[in-house]
């Protein structure tokens, strides 16, 4: 755990260091939970849209997207559920007079139970390398069984009692588990409260004449009460899917683990439209969706182990199935994207508050009915999280030196490729820029001329460069460059005119999204 936490420690540290992202406001001691994205930060969060949105949108054709407003009228709110429901379980403890979210403290002992599991998983493997059987060992051996066991009737108790609104309950579970304050061991707790997750703001120029809004907690009631402008604007027939990227703002109670969970953050949701029950079973669309989505984040080869699914046990009011699929962050497997199958409750519930008709006329069987939706849904800010986190490394080289690399997924890297000139004389940075001009339209290139070559090398492993690219005094007689390689280290020799091919099947999207095609 310790080791957990200090990993955590230094990807703070380093995204600040590095340009990638700061606290926002800093000079005025910052604001809680809310970051901004530096140089590099919001060249690789820009990437990780255009990753996603391609994926989504622009290798589907009955995909399309929008970009809707913060803004809506706050009767979507009322219809959409938020006003009554859209409410987290708030506990304060005594002493130490901090909130945290009664769900999360209960969440929170359930991974530490299941992180005992992973642990005697992983001495069975080692004890009985490739013989082992991980299936057989964790439903046959007794406490494990029993740890299991023990952690879905805690999670079905809190699933139960959060559904029926009894939040004595919910503190009587946290008391009887003896849950204690994370920070310093008390738990002395008040009762358990809900509390509403939207910010209110007002529309207007006099306060007399102001009408009350909600800042958008989500995108996705963008998509639904624009169902019927995209359905027939774009000429849509079902099955198909309108996908937005956008900003949502919530009032959350406990905003911490840096950008993990924040007040101000960015969404990228795509909602599927189908005919009513294709939704679930082996081959309804939920659970297409579900392997298509883990299936995204494999491609970018961060290790298969490093993602599970977890079904929910408690749904939200809207939904006849859930999954999220979580990510092994430094401070444990969390969610990382959920998928939801919200039946037609977003869009009846519009039709009945609007008293306009919100349906689809299909052609094939002649008839209107309301579609029913799966959503999927991952936070952008989450997903630069896991990416970073996980590609920060200290490695440990022969000669017995240390070096600090981001292995980034090279489409995701802020900075593609390095020019860098071996001297700041005899024609090297003439040449070198002369490489840049030719590269700079494919990709982002930058030009570093500062300090000895090894030192220049260093400073593009700790932003993720996947490419180096040296010009020494060879280059102006053979036309040929030196590239070097940031995982492993690899240098070659390539013409000039063969670099564009080179870096683009390193880095280019396009065979990353040629993969995601493939069977």
């Amino acid at each position: 755990m310790a080791k957990n936490e200090d990993l955590f420690k230094k990807v703070v540290s380093h995204a600040k260091e590095y340009g990638f992202i700061f606290p926002s406001s800093e000079i005025y001691d910052g604001l809680g939970a809310v970051y901004d994205y530096g140089p590099y930060g919001s060249l690789m969060k820009n990437n990780i849209k255009e990753y996603w949105w391609k994926s989504m949108v622009q290798m589907h054709e009955n995909i399309v997207g929008i970009d809707a407003a913060i803004f809506m009228h706050p009767t979507t709110w009322k219809a959409s559920g938020h006003v009554d429901a859209f409410n987290d379980p708030l506990i304060d403890n005594k002493d130490t007079k901090r909130r945290y979210r009664a769900d999360v403290l209960l969440e929170d002992y359930v991974a530490k139970m299941e992180d005992k599991v992973q642990k005697d998983i992983q001495k069975a493997r080692k004890r009985f390398g490739e013989a082992f059987d991980e299936e057989k060992f964790v439903t046959t051996t007794p406490h494990i069984v029993e740890n299991r066991a023990r952690q879905a009737a805690i999670m079905k108790r809190m699933a139960a009692s959060l559904d029926a609104n009894d939040l004595a309950d919910v503190k009587a579970l946290i008391e009887e588990l003896e849950i204690a304050d994370p920070d310093t061991g008390s738990r002395n707790w008040t009762e358990v409260r809900q509390f509403n997750l939207m910010f209110g703001t007002k529309l207007g120029s006099v306060a007399d004449g102001s009408t009350d809004l909600y800042l958008r907690p989500e995108t996705a009631q963008g998509i639904f009460v624009n169902f019927l402008n995209v359905q027939k604007s774009a000429r849509m027939k079902l099955p198909f899917g309108i996908a937005q990227i956008g900003k949502a703002v919530r009032n959350e109670i406990v905003a911490r683990q840096f950008i993990f969970r924040m007040r101000e953050f960015e969404q990228m949701e795509m909602q599927f439209f189908i005919r009513p029950n294709t939704e679930l079973g082996e081959n309804g669309w939920f659970d297409k969706w579900r392997k298509t989505r883990l299936k995204w984040h494999l491609n970018l080869g961060m290790g298969e182990e490093n993602y599970r699914y977890h079904d929910h046990d408690k749904l939200a009011h809207y939904a006849n199935a859930a999954t999220d699929i979580e990510f092994r962050f430094p401070f444990g497997f969390k969610e990382l994207e959920g998928i939801h199958s919200r039946t037609d409750f977003d869009l009846s519930a519009h039709e009945k508050f609007s008293g306009k008709k919100i349906q689809y006329f299909d052609p094939e069987t002649n008839q209107s009915y309301t579609p029913y939706v799966v959503e999927t849904s991952i936070g952008l800010d989450r997903m630069f999280l896991a990416v970073f986190s996980h590609s920060l490394v200290d490695e440990q080289l022969p000669d017995g030196t240390v070096r600090t690399v981001l292995r980034l997924p090279a489409i995701l890297a802020p900075v593609k490729v390095a020019v860098l000139p071996l001297l700041k004389k005899d024609g090297l940075p003439e040449k070198a820029h002369e490489i840049v001009r030719m590269l700079k339209y494919d990709f982002n290139t930058v030009y570093d001329e500062k300090d000895a070559i090894g030192r220049r090398y260093r400073r593009q492993d700790v932003i993720g460069t996947p490419i180096c690219v040296t010009v020494d005094h060879e280059t102006l007689e053979d036309g040929c460059v030196t590239i070097r390689h940031r995982d492993s280290m690899e240098q070659e020799r390539v013409s000039i005119e063969s670099l564009r091919d080179i870096i683009a099947r390193e880095v280019d999207m396009r065979y990353a999204l040629a993969r995601l095609e493939e069977e």
